[in-house]
């Protein structure tokens, strides 16, 4: 098999393409063939030594394929499925051999591109809008990064549970991919001050919730769009770590509410795992849900991947393709 596992942290250079054995499946694992792996900012993170691993490092953590054999004991998976994953350390491979307890169904209709390019970013918007913050109609909420792969996810969920949503972009082109996702409003930040923006468009009131993954560049300004008793869900930190906050000025901003919540404490059961994944790739198999690839890389080019997408030059899901 083929794998990128870096042997150091470091710059997208240290990702190489190298030779492994192809491990053979265990009892309660499965071997998978990759068809296409997931990119994302915690991929970044890992890469970068923000996030410490064991070296070498383990890259991806997202994807689909095929499963090629399965070990002793095993029955809810059978050679031939095409399944989908998240939270498996090592995606950036050819192959990966995994518990059969993360890997989830794909059904027909769903390609293992587009069940690769929703697994975490559409589970990750699905607790958010069903479990982090619950919208209904007469919520407002404010997305950051909304012509973004999760971004453009929740502002389809956003608006189908009935919310008002306002989206933040940097370009015009962004803005159109925001508002045929649902966006009610959007705000281009390059141009006007988000908060400022936010507060004029409800009145003055704020929004119920904003849904942040930028971090360090909105992380202040997030927290003065919020109306009274507002939650802010911090989901990621893609232009860094948020400075050191007094959980006074929460009180002193109208009562306000702060979570950074993870996946993985979403689902934290096997059951939970199935019941989110089945929402989002059954909502995308009856076409209420469209997954926007942005665009595909070699698996060998991963490291550019990386430049596109820290360099906010993506729209949409970044995929490798083995």
């Amino acid at each position: 098999m083929l794998a990128i596992r870096p042997k150091s942290a470091g710059g997208p250079e240290v990702m190489t393409l190298e030779e492994h054995p192809t491990p053979a499946p265990g009892p309660g694992e499965a071997l998978v063939r990759v068809e296409a792996a997931g990119v994302n900012f915690i991929d970044i993170y890992q890469r970068s030594g923000q996030y410490k691993l064991d070296l070498p490092i383990p890259l991806g953590l997202e994807g689909a394929g095929r499963v090629e054999a399965v070990g002793p004991g095993v029955a809810e998976v059978r050679e031939g499925d095409v399944v989908a994953w998240t939270g498996i350390p090592g995606s950036y491979a050819t192959h990966v051999r995994t518990p059969v307890a993360k890997l989830v169904p794909v059904p027909e209709g769903v390609s293992a591109k587009v069940a690769a390019a929703a697994m975490l970013q559409g589970l990750t918007a699905q607790y958010l809008v069903r479990s982090t913050f619950p919208l209904g109609p007469g919520h407002t909420c404010l997305i950051h990064a909304a012509a973004g792969g999760v971004g453009l996810l929740l502002c389809q969920m956003a608006k189908r549970l009935g919310a008002r949503v306002l989206g933040t972009v940097s370009t015009e082109e962004k803005a159109r991919l925001a508002r045929e996702a649902g966006a009610d409003e959007v705000i281009q930040y390059t141009q006007a001050d988000f908060e400022a923006e936010a507060r004029r468009l409800t009145g003055g009131a704020g929004v119920h919730v904003v849904y942040d993954g930028v971090g360090k560049d909105t992380f202040e300004k997030s927290l003065g769009a919020l109306r009274l008793r507002g939650t802010l869900v911090l989901f990621g930190q893609a232009s860094g770590a948020v400075p050191a906050l007094d959980p006074q000025i929460l009180s002193q901003k109208g009562s306000l509410y702060l979570t950074r919540p993870s996946l993985m404490h979403y689902t934290a059961t096997r059951e939970e795992l199935l019941e989110r994944s089945a929402d989002v790739l059954g909502a995308i198999a009856r076409g209420e849900l469209n997954v926007s690839i942005g665009a595909t890389y070699p698996l060998a080019e991963a490291a550019e991947a990386h430049r596109a997408l820290n360099g906010r030059r993506t729209t949409g899901k970044v995929l490798l393709l083995p």
